[in-house]
């Protein structure tokens, strides 16, 4: 019996032992640093069931839910901050905390009211409030906050007594580098390597002020970076980074760092699942892609939506086009909207376009992956890719207003853009919208002779006469750039068209028969055996220009622009 009792004894002080360790609030932050938010939240969540009144685990708690980088829980950490207040409103913590809900919310005139309150309360020499108020105005992956208010009060906390906090220091520089200030930032984040040699988060910051400055610094962010893992193997955020940035250059790398991103995040990370399959995708084995995602969504009651995308993507790269039609209706259907990309749209829409009636859906979808995308050459892409397929229907109308878009996103357009949206107008009849095209593309590349021709072509239509000679100004032009260099068979095909057009023009409306003759024998000079040619000049011999029409034969007349380039 006596050995029953200290056996019973034994077991409930281990039992007792290891609640308490798992409930104070340092194992909570401990959490919360390696971006282990539900383990964070359950200890935070525990110590406040235990001790309502609880402040700071009531503050860690709503920063624990407005940590995660997506799916910031703004209105549960609110409603924690709000009860909390009611209960403790002098808190200068909670204070701190709803202030940096408000500025979540956009409402800076009271975020700042509850942020000098807190800092009121709590006292000038107070560094946890301190940086509380200096974390959420200087935060750097937020665009919320004022980083310049967040600096002085991160840099009051380093001037107190004693002051040796690597954390509050890593905070001032995200704070100096959120204001523009690089130079500060990196300063800061060295000094808090100093204090804490372990303290990864400095190092692997100081590796995204250098990755932020392009790939020509890689050797220094990948540096900082192998350093965070040195200092801190579980620190889960490097291995992220370095995940995401191989998986488009180098899928080995990029496996081999989300296994160690999986290893230390543990079952706090509840999209293992979709993680892996993903990188299957990866790595192009496209049928495995689809099978493990159908395997995640089987073995969840909520699976996580981008498994639906992810099918939708995985059945595009095999070609099921109907696979890939339902699992991006179902990835629409249960995504959150915000979610969704522009390239999710455009990519949806393609796979729509396989299917007929889909058309003004799929028009939908291309307007709304502009829209949504801040990459020009993006914006230019989808719609350069609807309007080829309009091409490829001959529907030149709709065509030639999706490649002028393509103009209005894309600053710097090219010729080839001018010549498409310039050209399609002109195959749909709608001269002076292509004029208007042709003529920018003369301003822009004044030595081609492309665009004089194409409007030498679109003005002779609209003066189907010639009456009044809008096109001679640009044909004029083919003929003096083209003549400087013939051995392009383009060249030879434009000039072909400009010489006609000067035979029938100066024949038909001029009278002029000296002139007419002047041009076919510049035709015939670069094709002899140019039959049309020499049966002009033939006519053109034997015929008085004067003479009344009805002894006019129809080969006199100037040869109609092609429709062709």
């Amino acid at each position: 019996m006596k050995h029953l009792k200290f056996t019973l004894i034994l077991v409930c002080s281990i039992m007792a032992v290891n609640f308490s360790k798992a409930q104070t609030i340092e194992d909570g932050k401990k959490f919360l640093y390696y971006d282990k938010f539900i383990s964070a939240k359950n200890v935070f969540q525990q110590l406040l069931t235990a001790n309502p009144n609880n402040d700071e685990a009531a503050y860690w708690l709503g920063q624990t839910l407005i940590a995660p980088d997506e799916d910031k829980d703004i209105e549960g950490a609110k409603a924690v901050y709000q009860k909390a207040l009611a209960a403790n409103p002098n808190s200068a913590l909670l204070n701190a905390g709803m202030g940096h809900i408000e500025l979540l919310e956009g409402k800076t005139a009271e975020a700042r009211n509850h942020f000098e309150t807190a800092l009121s309360l709590g006292g000038k020499n107070n560094v946890e409030v301190l940086d509380a108020v200096g974390f959420a105005n200087g935060d750097f992956d937020s665009k919320f906050g004022d980083a310049s208010y967040a600096v002085e009060k991160l840099k009051m906390a380093t001037e107190t007594k004693k002051f040796k906090d690597a954390k509050v220091m890593t905070d001032l520089g995200d704070a100096y580098r959120k204001m523009g200030d690089g130079g500060n930032a990196q300063a800061s984040y060295q000094e808090a390597m100093k204090m804490d040699p372990n303290y990864a988060r400095a190092a692997y910051r100081l590796g995204r002020i250098y990755q932020s400055q392009g790939t020509a610094q890689e050797q220094l962010y990948i540096k900082y970076y192998n350093d965070a893992i040195a200092m801190d193997p579980n620190y889960t955020k490097v291995y992220w980074t370095l995940y995401q940035y191989f998986y488009e250059t180098d899928v080995v790398k990029s496996a081999a760092y989300l296994d160690k991103y999986l290893g230390a995040k543990g079952s706090d990370e509840t999209n293992a699942c979709f993680l892996n399959a993903q990188m299957k995708f990866a790595q192009g084995l496209f049928a495995e892609a689809l099978t493990s995602s159908d395997n995640c969504i089987s073995a969840s009651a909520t699976p996580y939506p981008n498994l639906y995308g992810l099918k939708a993507y995985a059945a595009v790269k095999l070609g099921d086009t109907m696979n890939a039609k339902n699992s991006f209706e179902k990835y629409f259907q249960v995504q959150k909207p915000n979610k969704i990309g522009p390239r999710d749209y455009a990519t949806y829409a393609s796979v729509l376009w396989g299917f007929p009636g889909n058309e003004a859906k799929v028009a939908e979808y291309i307007d709304k992956a502009v829209s949504l995308d801040s990459v020009n050459s993006n914006k230019a892409g989808y719609l350069k890719w609807l309007a080829g397929e309009y091409v490829k229907k001959k529907n030149y109308a709709e065509a030639a207003n999706l490649y002028g878009r393509v103009i209005s996103v894309k600053p710097n357009y090219s010729n080839v853009d001018l010549f498409n949206a310039g050209y399609n107008f002109y195959l749909s009849d709608k001269y002076d919208s292509s004029n208007r095209y042709f003529t920018l593309y003369t301003e822009k590349y004044p030595d081609d002779i492309l665009g004089y021709y194409m409007l030498g072509n679109g003005y002779s239509v609209i003066d189907s006469t010639g009456a009044l000679g809008l096109a001679i100004p640009y044909f004029n032009k083919v003929i003096e750039i083209g003549e400087k260099d013939t051995t392009k068979s383009t060249t030879i095909t434009r000039l072909k068209v400009a010489y006609k057009f000067f035979i029938g023009y100066y024949f038909n409306v001029k009278k002029d028969k000296d002139s007419a003759l002047l041009y076919v024998n510049k035709a015939l000079a670069l094709d002899p055996t140019d039959e049309s040619m020499i049966s002009n000049k033939e006519f053109i011999l034997k015929t008085d220009p004067n003479a009344p029409p009805k002894q006019a034969a129809k080969k006199s007349q100037a040869p109609s622009s092609p429709k062709k380039k």
